[in-house]
């Protein structure tokens, strides 16, 4: 922001549910919310965007008529204080693509593309967050020098609400490919 900018008053005052659904898509581009505080994000690069894709649009294959893959939607984690969180890739209910923000019980899997800015963000932060939420499955995408991504996997333990390592990946498609998208969410 230049020195004659001056941040919209909600950037600096607690949000509520009702507020923010009142808003409308391109309000919401680009932000998250975060105990009820605006967190913008930055412009994301076709580096961090062609994993993304290239995953929800492999997942998105395997997943049959119950999962849907997606970018671009919203993780309703909790309402007081409003957190939402939008994942680079996320696999959910197909019968619930009509619900914005979603709800964690109809997410099975998030994925994170860790960027220049948002490592302790994706590599800490939404990692407990996303646990707290009963989000089954965690993916962490690491842009490997090599150009090839690589995908680091998390099972949510149901006992501990924490993740556990799953396996490791070299590529978004082969990981994808491994992926059980045909487990029930009530038997995990």
């Amino acid at each position: 922001m230049t020195a004659g900018m001056v941040a919209p008053t909600w950037m600096h005052t607690q949000i509520s549910a009702e507020q923010y659904d009142s808003w409308s898509e391109e309000q919401r581009a680009g932000i998250e919310i975060v105990d009820g505080m605006v967190v913008v994000s930055p412009s994301t690069s076709k580096r961090h965007n062609r994993p993304a894709h290239i995953l929800a649009n492999a997942l998105d294959a395997a997943a049959g008529p119950d999962w849907n893959a997606d970018t671009g939607f919203d993780v309703r984690l909790q309402d007081v204080p409003l957190t939402n969180r939008r994942p680079d890739v996320i696999v959910y209910r197909a019968e619930t693509i009509d619900l914005t923000p979603t709800r964690p019980e109809y997410v099975l899997l998030v994925v994170e593309v860790v960027s220049p800015g948002s490592e302790t963000t994706d590599r800490v932060v939404k990692v407990d967050q996303y646990a707290k939420a009963d989000i089954p499955f965690y993916w962490r995408v690491e842009q490997a020098a090599t150009g090839v991504p690589l995908v680091y996997t998390y099972v949510l333990g149901p006992a501990t609400r924490a993740y556990r390592d799953g396996e490791m990946f070299t590529g978004a498609v082969k990981a994808a490919a491994a992926f059980p998208v045909t487990v029930d969410l009530g038997i995990i």
